[in-house]
């Protein structure tokens, strides 16, 4: 099976095999993720707000790795 940018060639009527590598190939070049966002129009200072709440939250999740554990006694 070969593929050239965004095409796969069925071969040997392997229809479901080339299906799953033209999804993993979409899903790996982020095209749907693009058109999704792209369906409707977001504000930049809402795509800043969000982008922050991101950040923070990312912060929060590594400053909980950090922590010690409790104590169980």
């Amino acid at each position: 099976m070969k593929l050239y940018g965004r095409t796969v060639f069925v071969q040997d009527d392997k229809v479901e095999q080339a299906l799953r590598k033209f999804k993993k190939k979409i899903a790996e070049s982020g095209l749907l993720l693009e058109l999704r966002e792209r369906e409707t129009f977001v504000k930049p200072t809402t795509r800043r707000k969000v982008k922050a709440a991101q950040a923070k939250s990312r912060w929060k999740k590594y400053l909980r790795s950090q922590e010690l554990p409790k104590k169980m006694y």
